[in-house]
């Protein structure tokens, strides 16, 4: 049932997409550190398909990992153009068997005198050990919990539409982890108290723009959009907006103070009606003195140092009925505020108050 439901997920919601090498090299290189000695699971990857599969094969050395795990829930659409091998006696449908992939360490196999793709081919089709069949390859199905306990760090690239189940296992079994998610999550119930109490955080990736990722969801019909492009391969290129980075791995960038250039008047921060915060349209425009709670856009998150800023919660919905955002001139628990005469209700905001306000 677990993996019937993934499947159904994933046509329905059009959420199944392979991360580009470009930007899983893009945001990883600030992680290097985290994977020494340690064993990365890709839980969500067609091992023949799958670039986070790759990137952590071709630099498996490099990293000094202790081992790679890879599974993938029953095969992909696209399996089977780069590192597609015979799969022997599984010959009844064999692009839909889940398996799964474990490495424990990549050799130059061929003696050209550098590990690459071809080697870690070579090692597929002929070390029969490293490949094993899988009853669902569901994240949810106990055999790949067993896998998940094992594992140090998680990384891939969840159905966005399984993100709040996806999250919850990793927080449950206590696993670090790098996952991409859409920006829409941080408004999540099950999400938003994890980054307020500092559990999770955003990666390196900015908040605006989107990822151009590979579209291998069945029954996805490109003549019906316009967003879309084919690379060498025939594959569908798209550009899925609001792609973030999750993570628990401490990094660099959460540690450097936002520069605050701006000082507080009331005339330029309006203050909210049905709450005690003033709201601040651009996170740039954060007022150095202000020692009060601030409504800011959740862009602030990219650029968010726990030592710098506490969260309070969140301006909107339910959260923001449990921040103690009063009903507003709509009759919902979101932010508001009068300017010019006339109720305003401003984007999602984020509740905040600068620990350490200054005075000049």
């Amino acid at each position: 049932m677990a993996n019937k439901n993934l499947n159904a997920a994933k046509v329905a919601k059009m959420d199944e997409f392979y991360t580009q090498m470009t930007d899983i090299e893009r945001e990883l290189q600030h992680y290097w550190p985290h994977f020494r000695g340690k064993v990365v699971f890709c839980n969500c990857d067609d091992p023949y398909e799958s670039n986070f599969f790759k990137y952590f094969a071709l630099h498996f050395n490099h990293l000094g990992l202790k081992k790679l795990i890879c599974t993938c829930y029953n095969g992909s659409p696209v399996q089977g153009n780069e590192l597609m091998i015979d799969f022997g006696d599984f010959s009844e449908e064999p692009k839909k068997v889940a398996y799964k992939v474990e490495i424990t360490e990549v050799k130059d196999m061929n003696g050209d005198g550098a590990v690459d793709l071809s080697d870690v081919k070579y090692l597929l089709k002929n070390d029969k050990n490293v490949i094993s069949i899988l009853k669902t390859g569901d994240f949810r199905d106990p055999e790949c919990i067993e896998l998940l306990k094992e594992a140090d760090i998680v990384v891939t690239n969840p159905p966005f539409s399984l993100f709040r189940e996806y999250i919850a296992q990793l927080m449950e079994y206590g696993k670090k982890f790098l996952i991409i998610g859409n920006m829409n999550a941080i408004h999540y119930k099950e999400v938003f108290p994890l980054i307020k109490d500092n559990k999770i955080w955003t990666g390196y990736k900015p908040f605006g723009g989107g990822m151009n990722m590979i579209q291998i969801s069945e029954g996805f019909d490109p003549t019906k959009t316009k967003s879309y492009t084919i690379n060498e391969r025939g594959q569908i290129i798209k550009n899925i907006m609001g792609c973030i980075w999750f993570t628990n791995l401490d990094i660099k960038k959460r540690h450097e103070d936002l520069d605050l250039v701006c000082r507080f008047s009331p005339e330029e921060y309006p203050k909210y009606d049905n709450y005690n915060a003033i709201d601040i349209s651009r996170v740039q425009d954060i007022p150095f003195d202000y020692e009060g709670i601030m409504g800011v856009p959740d862009t602030i998150l990219g650029q968010f140092n726990p030592d710098q800023f506490e969260i309070i919660g969140l301006g909107c919905g339910d959260l923001g009925k449990q921040a103690g955002v009063n009903k507003n001139y709509r009759g919902r628990t979101d932010l508001a505020y009068t300017k010019d005469g006339k109720s305003k209700c401003p984007y999602s905001r984020i509740l905040i108050r600068n620990k350490n306000p200054k005075t000049i």
